[in-house]
């Protein structure tokens, strides 16, 4: 069959059929995409199962028709704009093996169109019909499963505002939970939304701060736990909790279903009304779980390798007595005296805080001009490829941001003294020729120049570049230690970039729609650049806002209490814990790209906004 796609006429016409025959519409989208029924219809306009005829599978797909229902031309100008934007935040989303892809975005006979990939599988309430009321087991496998996507699309700042058992997908496949819809509603409801309490979501599972128009990170935690809840007893979340005590009365509903009450715990926990008694985020929800043993599947894994067990240089665990040993190394480093080390000058730039940034009007950007000199070493490759590794002097530092610091966040604290001793690390971001010469394929998704950095590495990938890299070399090779990262970033200084308060598009690639602290509006360039595109820092490295967010070596954890002081890596003892990146990229916003910021993401995740740079003790 082939569904008409006009709002005003949705005939139903024979197969193959060219346009519609009743209103003339044209049936195929960008002569490629045919809707075959509808799947679904909301507030923002309705969901089609298609076909993709441009391949000679005809694969299925689903068609999102755009329909916001706003009056105003402003409104529905404003409208268009969100819904492009939504579908890049798609495009990054997406590339989780748990969210479903972005395959087009266009408009056609004036309307917006989303094609996604088709998630083959029954979503959560209809297998709740068909087999009955999960036990604890089936709600751990879904908190681990959603845990794991909900930390990916928060970190990319974005929040999903509609969690329920209708929106979670189990694929036949593989049994794995996908999280859907992520489409415009976001977007569109906030443009005209002037009447406080407009309810954004699904009534049953929303949080009371996103019933008002005001959602948190955390509402989607709630939303989480409410489907939990749901699933557990067969009974809507609203008649679960009772309004006239103010209290969940879930238990009341189980059937033969014991849970335990450390889960029961959690899932009290996820469903608190006040965002201070509400696990803030993923991370916290783990650690009431798993006692911060993080048992999250990694996402599009690609190598089992222990890599995680065999860091070669000071190791702090986050074990109760805070133990540390050195590793011996396989390739002993060479020794000070006997590095080939070469002098560079460079050219390092200050923002002159004199400058009078005006936000809207982009006036040029005034700086100041310091002359610096590093010592480097160089590596060969061979044909004709190198990579430089610049001497970063020893000193002591605070990691770490103030509480001044504008949008900093608890991950950041506590600010503490840190010894660094003397290494070697990456003058830039690893670039695809590098990778390319050493694992013999490039991973990377912006391909238009071989000095762009690679991207699309896994934490287990770059490890094995750096193990690849010591063997064919003669020499220890690493991820550079989270307190090494920033401590070579900031260069000396305190403020939260190395030029200065704030940031601008003519000193790093980031995501310059949205202006930092006094800072301007700049451009979003939305792919990587070529390493060494903007100015250095005082150590003489470059690329470290930006670009892309650099995997470190450490295990992730939520603060820096009883952080090792000494500049080594912080590792917990399960290699599945996800892991710390560093800098923000191309992708992130100007806050992400600061010398303190922090991102954490499993071991196994590749994104086209993650790459890494080399380091090396001395």
């Amino acid at each position: 069959m082939s569904q008409c796609l006009n709002p005003e006429c949705l005939q139903v016409n024979p197969e193959n059929t060219q346009f519609c025959q009743q209103c003339g519409s044209n049936l195929l989208l960008v002569d490629r995409y045919r809707a075959v029924r509808i799947l679904g219809k909301g507030g923002f306009g309705r969901t089609f199962l298609a076909i993709d005829e441009f391949k000679p599978s005809k694969p299925p797909c689903v068609i999102k028709q755009f329909l916001p229902d706003i009056k105003s031309k402003k409104g529905l100008k404003k409208a268009a704009e969100l819904f492009e934007r939504e579908a890049m935040r798609l495009d990054e989303l997406g590339k989780h093996s748990q969210i479903p892809e972005l395959l087009a975005f266009f408009n056609q006979e004036d309307r917006q169109y989303l094609i996604q990939e088709f998630i083959d599988g029954d979503d959560l309430a209809k297998e709740l019909k068909i087999k009955g009321v999960f036990n604890e087991q089936q709600i751990r496998e879904l908190l681990n499963d959603m845990l794991a996507v909900l930390k990916f699309v928060h970190s990319n700042n974005v929040i999903h505002r509609d969690i329920k058992p209708e929106n979670i997908i189990r694929r036949k496949q593989d049994g794995k939970l996908v999280l859907v819809d992520f489409g415009a509603a976001k977007s569109a409801e906030c443009i005209e939304s002037s009447v406080t309490g407009t309810i954004i979501g699904s009534a049953a599972y929303i949080a009371p701060e996103q019933a008002v128009g005001k959602p948190k990170f955390a509402s989607d935690l709630y939303s989480l736990g409410a489907t939990c809840l749901h699933l557990l007893t067969d009974v809507q979340p609203t008649e679960l909790f009772d309004v006239a005590e103010g209290e969940w009365k879930w238990r009341e509903y189980l059937e033969d279903n014991d849970i335990s009450y450390e889960l029961s715990r959690v899932l009290d926990k996820l469903v608190e009304g006040a965002t201070k008694r509400r696990f803030e985020k993923v991370e916290e929800v783990l650690q009431a779980l798993y006692g911060g043993i993080s048992p999250v599947v990694t996402n599009r894994r690609t190598s089992s390798s222990n890599y995680a067990q065999k860091p070669k240089y000071g190791v702090s665990t986050n074990s109760s007595s805070k133990t540390s040993a050195s590793v011996k190394s396989r390739v002993k480093p060479p020794s000070v005296k006997n590095l080939n080390l070469k002098v560079f000058t460079y050219t390092f730039l200050k923002i002159d805080q004199t400058n009078d940034l005006v936000i809207g009007r982009n006036p040029p950007l005034k700086t100041i001009e310091y002359a610096g000199k590093a010592k480097y070493i160089t590596v060969d490759l061979g044909k004709g490829i190198t990579m430089d590794l610049v001497g970063i002097p020893g000193g002591k530092y605070l990691m770490g941001s103030p509480d001044n610091e504008a949008e900093r966040s608890s991950e950041e604290s506590p600010q503490h003294p840190v010894a660094i001793p003397p290494f070697l690390m990456g003058k830039y971001p690893v670039t695809q020729q590098q990778w390319e010469r050493v694992m013999k394929s490039n991973p990377s998704r912006f391909t238009d120049h071989p000095d762009n950095p690679v991207e699309k590495v896994s934490w287990f990938d770059c490890w094995e570049f750096c193990e690849k890299l010591s063997e064919k070399i003669g020499r220890e090779f690493r991820l550079p230690t989270e307190a090494e990262w920033e401590y070579a970033c900031r260069g000396k200084t305190t403020t939260p970039f190395h030029f200065g308060e704030t940031i601008a598009d003519e000193l790093a690639n980031y995501n310059g729609e949205y202006a930092y602290a006094s800072g301007k509006e700049g451009e979003y360039r939305g792919k990587t650049t070529k390493v060494g595109s903007f100015p250095p820092n005082s150590f003489g490295l470059y690329d470290l806002h930006g670009n892309v967010a650099e995997w470190c070596a450490d295990s992730w954890h939520d603060s820096y209490q009883n952080a090792p002081n000494n500049g080594s890596a912080w590792l917990s003892e399960n290699e599945k814990d996800s892991r710390v990146l560093r800098g923000g990229s191309w992708l992130h916003l100007a806050g992400c790209c600061r010398s303190s910021h922090r991102l954490s993401s499993p071991p196994g995740s590749k994104s086209d906004a993650f790459g890494f740079r080399i380091a090396s003790s001395v």
